[in-house]
């Protein structure tokens, strides 16, 4: 069930403001008080309050777009598993620097992957090869500018896809 023409640009507002405008006022809020030495949050140790902002923030968008009568219930589904990405690499970023880029993009690449397993078409055949590619970019570039190692790159990536699988099945299993 798609919204109306009207309603998608509510849904994309709503999406931008929580997930983008409001985690990046609050990190740029960390650096003004001298809470982050760095808005690029190179270092481990700068990263779990930004990220557990942004986990926040993601699960308020989430409760916001949760409303069955008016939305498709697989929105407020993506956005629970990006609030657990979130949620999980601060976690993991309170010991070991995991590829937040990598995360956001196993994710990504995930739901293509299962978009084509479940409904195999030419059409998500090439957007799972792009997105292959695109995280491909994403992953070198991380690597390229020494921002990971090639194992917190690979386990980011691993998490993300690992996160739409399980809760995949999560769900499948609960219906």
């Amino acid at each position: 069930m798609l919204p109306d023409p009207a309603d998608r640009w509510v849904v994309m507002a709503i999406v931008f403001a929580f997930t983008f405008l409001l985690p990046s006022l609050g990190t740029g809020a960390l650096y003004w008080f001298g809470h982050v030495n760095s808005l690029l949050l190179r270092e481990r140790a700068q990263r779990p309050l930004p990220l557990l902002l942004a986990a926040f923030s993601f699960g308020m968008a989430t409760m916001v777009l949760y409303q069955p009568a008016i939305f498709d219930r697989l929105l407020s589904q993506i956005m629970t598993g990006m609030t657990a990405a979130v949620f999980l690499t601060f976690l993991i970023s309170l010991r070991w620097k995991i590829s937040a880029h990598g995360v956001g993009m196993g994710g990504a690449l995930g739901l293509l992957l299962l978009f084509h397993l479940t409904g195999p078409s030419a059409y998500t055949l090439w957007g799972l090869v792009l997105m292959v590619v695109l995280a491909g970019s994403v992953l070198s570039a991380r690597l390229a500018l020494d921002a990971h190692t090639p194992a917190e790159a690979w386990a980011g990536l691993s998490l993300g896809i690992g996160l739409v699988f399980g809760l995949s099945v999560g769900l499948w299993l609960s219906s």
